[in-house]
């Protein structure tokens, strides 16, 4: 079992920064791939960014590529996703998620473990 907790959602204004952080426990966390997908509402989840157990290997969604960006700190068990010149179309709830491997992965269904999600809403 791996336990997600995400932190540092809130309300910023259009072309402002946050940076969500996602702390993990339990099994070991640099075992995985881990990823942020968000969901607005009456929305499908979308994944946001993916990056596989080194680092070393990273996936963006077309609408955040040069805006956003993921890391993870495997000595700190945590992953962190720093969100630039931000947009009312990124208001979504934030979830982190570990994959079944150690890979970059692209569906809700290759991650298996989920945090309880952080709100981020973005004003014009």
């Amino acid at each position: 079992q791996v336990q997600l907790v995400e932190s540092g959602g809130g309300l910023v204004q259009a072309g402002g920064s946050l940076r969500l952080s996602c702390a993990a426990s339990g099994r070991t966390f640099s075992n995985y791939g881990v990823a942020w997908f968000r969901q607005a509402p009456g929305k499908e989840r979308e994944i946001v960014a993916a990056i596989n157990w080194t680092g070393g290997s990273r996936s963006y969604a077309d609408s955040v590529k040069g805006r956003f960006t993921i890391s993870r700190d495997n000595a700190k068990n945590t992953m962190y996703l720093q969100m630039n010149s931000l947009k009312p179309e990124d208001t979504a709830v934030y979830y982190c998620a570990a994959g079944l491997g150690g890979g970059v992965y692209y569906t809700s269904t290759d991650y298996g473990y989920w945090g309880q999600g952080t709100q981020v809403t973005v004003s014009s």
